[in-house]
């Protein structure tokens, strides 16, 4: 792992923040886990679009902007010098009082962290994933917008706890009017009569950098996909479940609450953007 904090770069094992930065005190920072295929990495400025907006709804300025920021990831992935890795990109907002004003904290902080790619065991992605509905839901747009990508993922961490504790690979969130909003870190889709849908976002589901490649992606492979509301039943009568997240990539679903997702193994459409999305990532890849 190599890390860039404050100006170096370091071994993950010696990268440390001070305890009054409000990153780490209240969650208090914003965002984004990029993943590196081949030496390119996938969709780099859809990435920092995204880590803008974050940041202006926060109030929060990035220092250095955007292309000081693609300089940190650059230089911090030539250090790892691997061709394929995870990055965690973050922007806290700085060292300050121990309170929760934000406005003692007068220096936010870049910390750029990259390591290798963890991914589900082979033997979990070549029969699928089983989903548990977990009691967490996902806040609404009025508590807290999913289109931040703050650090703060409390919600997520215990839905995937009672998954886990529940014998489960993964949680499916539903949002206070019990429609699907995504599972704990990745966006959920569903086949049905040759149809793929998944959650819009003002249902709770983030904007997935993946998950809008796979909708791009459906388009050339001549599949109908599109944004439409799901219930817990619609993935019950699907054909097809998957999930998409920047870190996994695209995983089958065989089963929701013990339930089988259509023959209770990943389909043939799910192979098809599966075999697809190397090529599509490798077009869509910024080379460092």
């Amino acid at each position: 792992m190599k890390v860039w904090l404050d100006g170096a770069i370091v071994e993950g094992a010696e990268a440390r923040v001070p305890v009054l930065d409000h990153g780490f005190l209240y969650g208090d920072g914003v965002f984004e886990g990029i993943r590196v295929r081949g030496r390119r990495i996938y969709r780099l400025d859809a990435h920092l679009a995204r880590l803008a907006t974050s940041a202006k709804a926060v109030g929060l300025e990035i220092p250095g902007g955007l292309e000081g920021v693609r300089e940190v990831i650059f230089a911090t992935l030539r250090a790892f010098d691997r061709d394929e890795a995870y990055v965690r990109l973050l922007v806290t907002r700085g060292e300050g009082a121990l309170g929760v004003d934000p406005t003692t904290c007068p220096a936010p902080r870049v910390v750029c962290i990259v390591d290798e790619i963890r991914l589900y065991p082979p033997e979990v992605l070549a029969r699928g994933l089983d989903l548990v509905t977990v009691s967490q839901r996902r806040a609404p747009p009025d508590v807290l917008d999913p289109g931040v990508k703050s650090m703060n993922y409390l919600t997520s961490a215990l839905a995937k706890l009672e998954a886990r504790r529940r014998g489960a690979d993964e949680a499916l969130l539903l949002n206070r009017a019990g429609l699907v909003a995504e599972a704990s870190v990745a966006n959920v889709f569903a086949l049905r009569a040759e149809e793929l849908a998944t959650p819009p976002p003002s249902d709770g589901a983030l904007a997935g950098i993946t998950r809008a490649g796979v909708l791009e992606l459906a388009g050339e492979l001549g599949l109908v996909a599109r944004e439409r509301s799901l219930g817990r039943v619609d993935l019950f009568a699907a054909d097809e479940v998957f999930l998409t997240g920047s870190g996994a990539g695209l995983v089958p679903v065989r089963s929701l609450d013990g339930a089988d997702i259509g023959p209770g193994r990943p389909g043939p459409v799910f192979a098809r953007l599966a075999e697809a999305f190397p090529e599509h990532a490798r077009r869509c890849g910024t080379p460092f």
